[in-house]
Formats: C-alpha cells, structure tokens, sequence
C-alpha cells in the first residue's frame, strides 16, 4: 500500500479564509499521519536599479516579498492544528508559479501535491488554471486538483484504467493508479471503483464500416469481453468486487465522464503522461478535458520512474532592468 507521509498544499490564495484544498488535505494528513505544508510562491519583479535601496540586496527583497504571506498562511495553519496536524509554512520567492510548487516538492520530498483548481476553459486560460495543468502535467508525485468545496465523507474513489493500453502508456501506470486509489479509498473509508473505457463503440462500428446495426452490436459485445477480460486481468489479487468494476463504450473523456455521473464519484484516479507533439495531443487531451468537464477532485498520477526537465535551482525574483527613454 502506497504510504503518503508528506503532503504539501500549493496555496494559491493565503489570504482568503476558506480554502477546500487545506480542508480536504487537512483530512488527508489526520488519517495517514503526514506532516503538512502550506507553500505559496511569490512571482515579483525586481528592478536592478533598485537592488542597492534594500538592506542586503535580493535576500532582503525576497523577505520583504514573503513575509506578508507567511503571516497569512500561518492563520490557516493554525485551523490546521486545531485538528491534530503537523503543519508547517513555507513562502518563496520563486517563477513560474507551477515549477516553484514542483521545487519545492522535489526539495522536501512531497509524497502529494493539493492545489485548488480554478474553474473555465484551457482554450484561454488564466495564468493558475494554466498552473493546475502544468502542475498535472509535470509533477513525477501525484497531484490532487480539489473541485469540490464540501469534505470527503466515505468517497467514492473511481480509478480510471487501461490494460489494453489503447492510449499507449506505460503499463505499470495502471498499478500506480490502483495502489493510490487504494490508499485513499481505505484511508477515507470510501469505496472504491474500477473503470475501463474502450472502443468500439456500436456508434463508431456502424458510421465508419457501414455495417448493419446487428453486426455493430456484435462487434461491440466481442469489444467489451476481450476489455473485460483485460480488466480482470488488471484486477487480478486486488479485491475488487464484479459490482465495483465498470466498462464503458467509448472515447475515454466521455466515458470517464459518464462514470463519474453515474457513480457520483467524489475522487477520480487517473494517468497522466506528458507527450510532445501528436502523441500529447492524443494522450493529454484526455486528461486536458477532464479538469474542466467532470465536478469530482481529479488524482492525477504518473508512471514509475517519470521525470521532467525543469530546473532544479529556484529562479527567485525577475530581474528587471528599467528602459532608457530618450
């Protein structure tokens, strides 16, 4: 079972008075015992004309930046430890605000990430939606992207698998997606809940063969015994109930969409793998879609050995230097 022993809290507004990502973290860390963090990033400009006006230069500007937040993450954190968590409060001066959160879990060997998500469409997004895809993106430990404002309460856990790997990913993925899901479905005293979208649909068959509909089906049916035999051999020594294990016609962001609905899911599990090119189009687009179309948490998860290529030395401020004007 996959042990979560620190958690860290990407805050993305340390003054409001309500954040569900604390709360629904805050549950975490008291059922696992993980210690928690409560970080935010300070994005800021530094003009260097301006460098000598600060007593010892950009460490005196970076602690004037931060030390504002700081007092305000540590109201939160004191509801935190109103609740038996060990909590800590991190700012830091540091650019982009995604790379700043992933260098900050890398330096203190974050088990989890939970960062709120803010609602509206990729197409144009704003500059934190663009940081809770980067986020899923990038990050080599799980991501929690909280929607939902009330707390768990025996949640439902849907893990979204492919043991067909029709979407060509790693098949260890599907095992770190089951053993997280596990964790949080125990830990939570929720349920838990397997799904295998494939293709083809009756739909599909139909409109691009020109088959007749009662060849379609058949076709289908012969689709959905070879998918769950797939699955069963997926699940095979997990425990999971029949009752508990869902196929689904159809491309994954719908099917997982109608899962969702349809188990009034409250946590979904899923892969995410960062592509260049047609492949991230194909693969990402999935999980692209998902942030803004299904209401639950979204537990985005990476396989075994995933790295990225960001730089592992913080930037700290922007160094700017003011035009000359004629």
């Amino acid at each position: 079972m996959r042990k979560i022993q620190r958690i860290l809290v990407a805050v993305k507004s340390p003054g409001a008075q309500w954040s569900a990502a604390v709360a629904k973290a805050t549950q975490i860390a008291r059922v696992t015992g993980a210690h928690l963090e409560l970080f935010h990033g300070v994005d800021t400009r530094l003009y260097v004309e301006a460098l000598d006006t600060y007593e010892n230069g950009i460490t005196g500007f970076e602690a004037l930046q931060t030390e504002p937040y700081t007092l305000l993450l540590e109201r939160l954190a004191e509801k935190v430890r109103r609740h038996g968590v060990n909590v800590t409060c991190v700012t830091d001066v540091d650019y982009p605000a995604h790379e700043a959160i992933l260098r900050r879990a890398e330096l203190t060997q974050a088990d989890l990430i939970v960062a709120d998500c803010h609602a509206g469409s990729h197409i144009a997004p704003s500059l934190w939606r663009f940081t809770d895809w980067e986020l899923m993106r990038l990050s080599p430990v799980p991501v929690l992207i909280v929607k939902q404002s009330r707390l768990y309460h025996r949640p439902n856990v849907l893990a979204a698998v492919d043991p067909s790997y029709a979407l060509s990913k790693p098949a260890q993925l599907d095992g770190e997606i089951l053993d997280l899901g596990g964790a949080f479905s125990v830990a939570l005293r929720g349920e838990m809940h397997v799904l295998h979208a494939f293709l083809p649909s009756v739909g599909a068959v139909y409109e691009s063969t020109g088959a007749t509909a009662g060849a379609a089906v058949q076709i289908d049916l012969i689709a959905r015994s070879a998918a769950a035999t797939s699955l069963d051999s997926v699940l095979e020594n997990r425990g999971i109930p029949a009752a508990n294990r869902h196929l689904v016609s159809g491309h994954p962001a719908d099917a997982l969409t109608l899962g969702v609905t349809r188990l009034s899911a409250d946590i979904l599990v899923l892969g995410c793998i960062a592509r260049s090119g047609l492949r991230r189009l194909l693969i990402g687009n999935t999980a692209e879609q998902l942030i803004y179309r299904v209401p639950c948490d979204l537990l985005m998860v990476k396989p075994p050995g995933f790295t990225n290529d960001i730089e592992h030395e913080r930037h700290g401020p922007r160094l700017m230097v003011t035009p000359v004007c004629n």
